[in-house]
């Protein structure tokens, strides 16, 4: 029988492939190279940190967590004088906008709609203290058009939800490589979430053997039934994180988001790519 899914959980399912859509949909890729972000990882990394403004890289690299420094210190603050942070701003309304006109043709209007009112209802009630990354995105003002509204709304809720595993990950005392190892020991393969974060093949095989010597790990790199015990803690400590906004609604409103977005979220995880580094599970 499988265990039972937090309902931080199965929504965090459900929306995080429309704000994921932006990273490889040929739209947003698009807005950012007409704003002079030429290549995929400017427009990732001006586009993601915008709402912080022009920073240099250390803030980004404290944020993102999980991206080795020296990738994030190739992108920033290099960016800024290709684009300014509102044009990386603009570019990526532009580009998630334009990108869901395309992917949600076919979804009914009125789900769409119901999805962003009780989203930006959510979004509404968060507490983004210590949370940064939410934080900077509530900041900015509410975009004009539904589809724009959608995406930013799910772009709040999942830094938010990020920004409290990120605290989840701390709090066991893995460092970024570290937590990628774990994920990778689980169900991600390396050779797809390793290049996509930057880390060198020592800087992986250290982390793996630090992990191993915590007993994380099994000696043959495989998780271990303590560390498989630990990452169960911490994905519950980063639900219960999650959770608060959602206490606010009833369970008929969670169950009629959750139905307003699943073909939503349907029709956008079909543009991402199979192997790619979100972690989403196989199927929501």
């Amino acid at each position: 029988m499988a265990e039972p899914v937090h309902p931080a959980r199965a929504l965090w399912w459900l929306f995080e492939p429309v704000h994921a859509l932006t990273y490889f949909s040929p739209e947003g890729r698009a807005a950012y190279e007409t704003a002079g972000l030429h290549g995929g990882w400017r427009g990732y990394f001006a586009g993601r940190s915008a709402p912080l403004g022009p920073v240099e890289a250390a803030p980004v690299i404290a944020a993102f967590f999980n991206f080795a420094p020296g990738m994030v210190e190739r992108a920033l603050p290099d960016v800024w004088q290709r684009a300014t942070p509102e044009a990386a701003l603009e570019a990526r309304v532009a580009g998630a906008s334009a990108a869901l006109e395309r992917v949600l043709a076919t979804v009914k209007p009125d789900l769409i709609d119901r999805s962003v009112e009780l989203l930006e209802r959510a979004v509404g009630g968060l507490d983004c203290c210590g949370r940064v990354l939410a934080a900077a995105n509530a900041a900015l003002p509410r975009p004009e058009g539904r589809l724009a509204r959608l995406w930013h709304a799910t772009t709040v809720l999942r830094e938010h939800r990020g920004d409290g595993h990120v605290a989840a990950l701390v709090t066991e005392g893995l460092d970024g490589c570290e937590a990628l190892v774990v994920r990778c020991a689980l169900d991600v393969r390396r050779e797809v979430m390793q290049p996509f974060r930057g880390w060198t093949d020592e800087e992986w095989d250290a982390a793996t053997a630090r992990l191993v010597e915590r007993g994380w790990l099994n000696p043959d790199g495989t998780i271990s039934p303590d560390g498989r015990h630990r990452h169960q803690a911490l994905e519950a400590a980063t639900d219960l994180a999650a959770a608060r906004v959602w206490s606010g609604f009833h369970r008929a409103e969670l169950d009629e988001l959750a139905a307003a977005l699943k073909p939503i979220s349907t029709a956008c995880r079909a543009e991402l790519p199979q192997l790619n580094p979100i972690g989403l599970p196989n199927s929501s």
